[in-house]
């Protein structure tokens, strides 16, 4: 299909809040990792955690949405609000059922269930809230978005782990194929609550450092693991001609998707990440030499970098494209984190320039990367975004400028 433009980004992340405070931090090398605050995290072997500060959310929103809505909705719904004005696009002025929602999740309201537990635990069902049938569910994000603007088009939730921020795009593409006019879609995700924090703890996958420099380290001799992290980016998608006929400023253009699972394990076969590589540049009909950079994954654990490192040069060749993971400022971020690399290539592409892998000093030299450790200024046109999933969840978008 043809290509889709981005006309409006809505970017909420640890290390900035907004799209130009997140970029200017990414390309200082600011993080945003840290101790946890959100609750005491000294029972836990893992006690870092990527927290969104300077926001509140609820402060901008209704007090009756305030009351029904876990941390991570109203991000979402603040997110939304910001990409639809970056966007210019007026609902209210279009046809009903032009505009649509489609959005990422892993967990739900998370801490919002967390606490009507404990009211029910401790006091009795009759001080459960109502909200709590909804407001942990999956789907709430794209929902209230929804109510909140008036989007009475095409609606969908994906949940694919780290990999759904990037389905979710494919998904609205479909959409747009179709003939929605446009769709709010990606991803604000994370859960730093302890009933979260416990399941993420059985993945066995984040690190358990207590130095926010030393802690999260892709494609380093001393990755361990990752932090984990809320926040993402929203994304308003338009049929690309539409968008100019309407004078939209347009960020960039997806061009090509990929997706593939990974076998069972134990079955002897590749991973599924250079297949979805190849998938979203044959979609975009691109040749290897034609990416300028790639926006990794960057699992902190050297058996996922190790497979993430093979599928790049499998592709790529040996140190053929430039390899950045900005992630590495605001944790990974469950389904946000795709959106927010895709939101962050759109600005790498902007300004001719490739935001850094922070605190990553010594790159694995077996892992053949042109690992890109601080701002690089470089002739930038084509990025490509991936994004895998526990469970074995491969996504890659192709980018353009516009």
């Amino acid at each position: 299909m043809t290509a889709v433009a981005v006309t409006g980004m809505g970017l909420v992340a640890p290390n900035g809040v907004g799209t130009e405070d997140y970029w200017s931090a990414t390309l200082r090398g600011r993080s945003g990792l840290g101790r946890l605050t959100r609750f005491d995290p000294s029972p836990y072997p893992v006690r870092l955690a990527g927290e969104i500060h300077g926001l509140d959310a609820g402060a901008l929103l209704p007090s009756r949405l305030r009351t029904q809505t876990d941390e991570l909705t109203r991000l979402s719904l603040v997110a939304a609000e910001w990409a639809l004005a970056d966007a210019a696009l007026d609902p209210a002025a279009l046809p009903e059922y032009a505009v649509g929602v489609v959005t990422a999740n892993t967990a739900g309201g998370f801490e919002f269930g967390q606490r009507e537990l404990e009211n029910l635990w401790a006091r009795g069902s009759g001080h459960v809230s109502a909200y709590q049938s909804f407001a942990w569910f999956y789907a709430v994000n794209t929902g209230q978005i929804s109510i909140r603007h008036g989007l009475r088009g095409p609606g969908g939730v994906v949940v694919a782990d780290g990999a759904g921020g990037l389905d979710a795009l494919a998904a609205s593409r479909r959409l747009l194929r179709k003939g929605t006019r446009a769709v709010v879609t990606g991803a604000v995700d994370g859960s730093l609550c302890p009933w979260s924090w416990t399941a993420l703890l059985t993945e066995g996958r984040m690190s358990t450092g207590d130095d926010p420099r030393n802690a999260y380290l892709p494609f380093d001799e001393r990755a361990a693991g990752h932090v984990a992290g809320e926040g993402g980016a929203l994304l308003v998608v338009e049929d690309t001609e539409a968008a100019r006929a309407r004078g939209a400023r347009v960020h960039g253009l997806i061009e090509g998707y990929g997706t593939a699972f990974d076998p069972p394990p134990g079955s002897g076969r590749e991973p599924g990440l250079r297949r979805a590589v190849a998938q979203a540049l044959d979609e975009a009909g691109w040749r290897p030499s034609d990416v300028d950079v790639v926006f990794a994954d960057a699992a902190g654990t050297p058996r996922w970098d190790r497979e993430e490192a093979l599928a790049l040069t499998a592709v790529f060749g040996p140190r053929g494209v430039p390899v950045t993971a900005p992630k590495t400022m605001t944790g990974r971020l469950a389904a946000g984190s795709g959106p927010l690399d895709v939101a962050t290539a759109l600005l790498a592409l902007r300004d001719q320039v490739i935001p850094p892998t922070a605190h990553v000093t010594c790159p694995k030299e077996e892992y053949r990367l042109d690992l890109v450790t601080a701002p690089r200024r470089t002739p930038l046109r084509r990025a490509v975004v991936l994004a895998r999933g526990y469970g074995g969840f491969n996504s890659v978008v192709a980018l353009s400028g516009p």
